[in-house]
């Protein structure tokens, strides 16, 4: 079995739009640098309907946590709320990092 992955969700804070503009090329900066480090698998907002909610999905506890604390969503106010939450992948391909 593959090993877990780490599940990070953000809620918005009030009125989020404008700081997200603000913040927006950082924090898609930082998602790339994780991407590109292996270790944020997907990332994006939920829709239907669009409120500012997002997920995050990493292959450890402690990626999701480092993202997290230098992310300028979270650090600019963007972000109301977070969760990182462990999740069991039946479906991934064999031998996926982590």
């Amino acid at each position: 079995m593959n090993p877990p992955l780490f599940v990070m969700t953000y809620e918005p804070s009030e009125g989020f739009g404008p700081l997200a503009a603000e913040h927006g090329p950082a924090h898609v900066a930082r998602l790339h640098e994780f991407h590109d480090r292996g270790v944020l698998v997907h990332a994006g907002p939920l829709s239907d309907p669009f409120d500012g909610t997002a997920i995050g999905v990493f292959t450890s506890r402690e990626a999701a946590e480092e993202f997290i604390a230098g992310d300028p969503f979270v650090l600019g106010g963007v972000v109301a709320r977070w969760t990182v939450r462990g999740w069991g992948d039946l479906f991934a391909p064999a031998g996926r990092p982590g």
